[in-house]
């Protein structure tokens, strides 16, 4: 199910500021190599991280899905200085990916990349983050809510993506669908946050710890 109809997708995007030069080497190279290039966030949903990062001048950041790097160079340009990003993925071959472009930015040190399953990663960070953003295995949507919300900031924003799941949340019925929809309402139900849920690209929900 669409959730904007593909010429105002296309406006939207002619009339976002643009992304890097190096950023835009990234998309491409993740267009023409990769099968599952859609993964990307892309210029919008990028732009939307990057203005959340200098709105609530978030220095400490959690990213769980890092695939190309694409989300992690947005939020890294927008950091202050001093600013660090932890960016948690799986696969090694798209790490070594965005790592080549990481090594290219002149904010390559505000990241740090760590390999291996999120769930086993996450206990193992301190913390506070003021900011996390999730967009990997949709099961552990829930998951990773329960393990991350503990070393958020007062204040401080979780953001998941693909929070409608083209529109299946409707009538979930994947594995993915029904723990998106979990998380969904867990969130909804948690009176340590406050939310909204929008329909950005492949909708995000955006979460307030109070």
């Amino acid at each position: 199910m669409p959730l904007i109809d593909p010429d105002l997708s296309r406006y939207a995007y002619e009339h976002t500021t643009p992304e890097s030069s190096l950023l835009t080497q990234l998309i491409e190279k993740t267009q023409s190599e990769l099968e599952y290039s859609e993964m990307l966030s892309g210029r919008v949903e990028g732009r939307f991280l990057s203005m959340l990062v200098k709105i609530s001048g978030a220095r400490n950041i959690l990213e769980i899905g890092m695939f190309t790097g694409f989300s992690a160079l947005m939020m890294a340009e927008a950091l202050p200085p001093g600013g660090k990003i932890i960016t948690c993925d799986v696969n090694e071959y798209y790490a070594g990916i965005a790592r080549s472009f990481f090594e290219r930015s002149p904010h390559a040190d505000r990241i740090e990349v760590r390999i291996g399953k999120a769930v086993e990663t996450i206990p193992s960070l301190s913390g506070p983050f003021d900011l996390a953003f999730i967009d990997a295995d949709k099961d552990l949507y829930p998951d990773y809510y329960k393990l991350i919300l503990p070393k958020i900031s007062e204040g401080g924003m979780i953001i998941l993506d693909n929070a409608l799941r083209s529109g299946e949340v409707l009538k979930p019925e994947t594995r993915q669908a029904k723990a998106i929809d979990r998380v969904n309402k867990m969130i909804q139900q948690d009176d340590d946050v406050e939310n909204v849920l929008l329909t950005v690209r492949d909708g995000i929900q955006l979460v307030r710890k109070k």
